[in-house]
């Protein structure tokens, strides 16, 4: 009984900084942390936590352990891991979903933050999840079996179609994110992801479509492992911005509804962003 105690006391006090790092006055994001048991979502402990780009096993298998901003292996032999909390939770705030959203999750590792991403689309939203790993795949599925309105499916999010959906929320490093994406967003949908135009700048962008297209917002520093068909260089990319041009993004376009102009921060075959808001 003490142990699941000082377990409930360390999830309150995790859930408690989610929240301030969500930056939302949104309630259900500190419950959804406090109610969504992140050892569930794990291989069995003792962990393996990353600092500074090096693992630290913790020194039992005590659950009590994950709860902090860490990174936590799933797969360290690939450098695959359970994404760090505070960035998500910024994420979540950033993203604001609502009850009732489709909700497209692109990488979903074990499933942790599928799960989280479920509970607040409910009652009556869906989350339409995609994993390209196997066995990162099959854990999630046994992991999420308890969790309603969830629909996994094996295979790569770049090919395989997307439902109209009011938030996609992607897991994975995307050079430039494809255009059955942007096409999937109902107005008002929102689609964050971890921008890498380079090796050298990596970024958290939010696209909202909007009456007049597509605006976009950077919002942080984020790094993710490469997302498997939107990271190689596209046919037509030129000019890669260093971090300060990446920051100037204010909005993006389809190349087969508006051909990039000097505004243009950077260009690919389907895709550009401007620095120029909509107006």
């Amino acid at each position: 009984m003490k142990e699941n105690a000082n377990i409930a006391k360390a999830r309150r006090s995790y859930a408690r900084l989610m929240a301030a790092a969500s930056k939302s006055d949104d309630p259900r994001l500190e419950r959804v942390f406090e109610l969504v048991p992140r050892e569930a979502f794990l291989p069995p402990g003792p962990w393996k936590i990353m600092v500074d780009n090096e693992y630290f096993e913790t020194p039992s298998a005590d659950p009590v352990h994950l709860y902090q901003n860490a990174l936590v292996a799933l797969d360290a032999t690939k450098g695959i891991n359970n994404g760090e909390p505070f960035l998500h939770a910024a994420w979540l705030g950033a993203a604001a979903p609502q009850r009732g959203d489709v909700v497209c999750h692109i990488g979903a590792g074990s499933g942790y933050y599928t799960a989280i991403l479920s509970v607040l689309a409910l009652p009556g939203g869906r989350v339409e999840a995609f994993e390209i790993e196997p066995g990162l795949f099959e854990a999630a599925r046994k992991n999420l079996q308890a969790f309603e309105g969830i629909t996994l499916t094996l295979g790569d999010a770049t090919k395989l179609p997307l439902p109209a959906s009011d938030l996609i929320y992607v897991n994975a490093g995307v050079l430039a994110p494809p255009r059955s994406w942007l096409q999937a967003l109902r107005p008002g949908g929102r689609l964050i992801f971890p921008w890498r135009p380079s090796d050298d700048v990596g970024l958290t962008l939010l696209i909202t479509r909007t009456d007049t297209g597509f605006e976009a917002k950077p919002l942080m520093r984020s790094w993710f492992i490469p997302c498997v068909g939107g990271a190689s260089t596209a046919d037509g990319f030129v000019n890669p911005p260093d971090l300060a041009t990446a920051w100037s993004v204010r909005s993006a376009w389809l190349s087969s509804e508006r051909a990039p102009d000097k505004t243009a921060v950077v260009a690919y075959e389907h895709v550009w962003f401007s620095s120029s808001a909509l107006r």
